[in-house]
């Protein structure tokens, strides 16, 4: 039984994202297609389809504004999808954290070293999808390098918050809830697709209480040319989620495999 609130990971958490690392580069090419696939399909086919209609929107091509957001939501898909069924998998399939407990490591450890590696798997999703919109003109400038670590800290939000559900559930079955309730509203509310603007009030305001509205608000206008405003408010909406989420999936996970 622990004596704090507060998780204290050590720097043995670099193991487990070790190990977690050589898993990932034996399954490394299936992973990347439907990490990576998906969202470069949504981008050409929205980007494509709805840019003939739509034309330019605040000032640039459809193409232009929907990838800003395509790389916001791949952060956040991945880093969800990492922070659920693949860390519950490890906690309640394989055993793999019981394992790792006869080792040094503690639960702490184990649970920090999960949100970094959720946080790994998006960054590295949302840099594959930036990486193919600077090869089709759709990066401004080179302000874009400066998107990555707000993306790096979003994606560890998610899988933050990933870990919340993944310590309440009781099989797979439960991840469909998170999706529907949180995941979808998020992707279709935040600005991914349209302008925020265009929303009724109480919808931006909704929109804008949840942390990817804020990635994007700052990754938009890095990649559009431009600079962010808020700058510190939006951060410090995203750290805040994650730093929160982190503290209470570790209260839940240690309350449910070390009774």
């Amino acid at each position: 039984m622990r004596w704090h609130i507060l998780p204290r990971p050590s720097f043995r958490f670099v193991a487990v994202w070790q190990r977690n690392l050589r898993v990932w580069r034996k399954l490394m090419m299936p992973s990347l297609l439907g990490n990576f696939g998906e969202p470069v399909l949504y981008l050409l086919a929205f980007g494509y389809g709805f840019g003939q209609l739509v034309g330019e929107l605040d000032g640039m091509s459809y193409m232009m504004f929907i990838a800003s957001g395509i790389i916001c939501s791949s952060a956040m898909f991945t880093a969800s999808f990492e922070g659920m069924y693949s860390a519950y998998t490890r906690m309640a399939e394989q055993n793999t954290w019981l394992a790792m407990l006869a080792t040094p490591l503690t639960l702490d450890d184990i649970i920090f070293a999960e949100a970094i590696w959720a946080a790994t798997k998006g960054f590295a999703s949302a840099v594959a999808i930036l990486i193919v919109a600077t090869t089709l003109g759709l990066v401004s400038d080179v302000r874009a390098l400066l998107a990555l670590p707000v993306i790096f800290l979003a994606a560890f939000t998610f899988g933050s918050l990933a870990l919340i559900v993944t310590a309440v559930s009781r099989s797979y079955d439960f991840f469909l809830y998170y999706f529907t309730l949180a995941v979808t509203p998020m992707l279709l509310l935040s600005g991914v697709f349209f302008p925020l603007e265009g929303l009724p009030e109480w919808v931006q305001t909704l929109a804008l209480s949840l942390p990817l509205a804020h990635v994007v608000e700052i990754v938009r206008p890095l990649m559009t040319g431009s600079w962010p405003t808020q700058v510190a408010l939006h951060l410090t909406v995203i750290a805040s989620y994650g730093v929160i989420a982190f503290i209470v999936a570790s209260m839940l996970i240690h309350r449910r495999l070390i009774r």
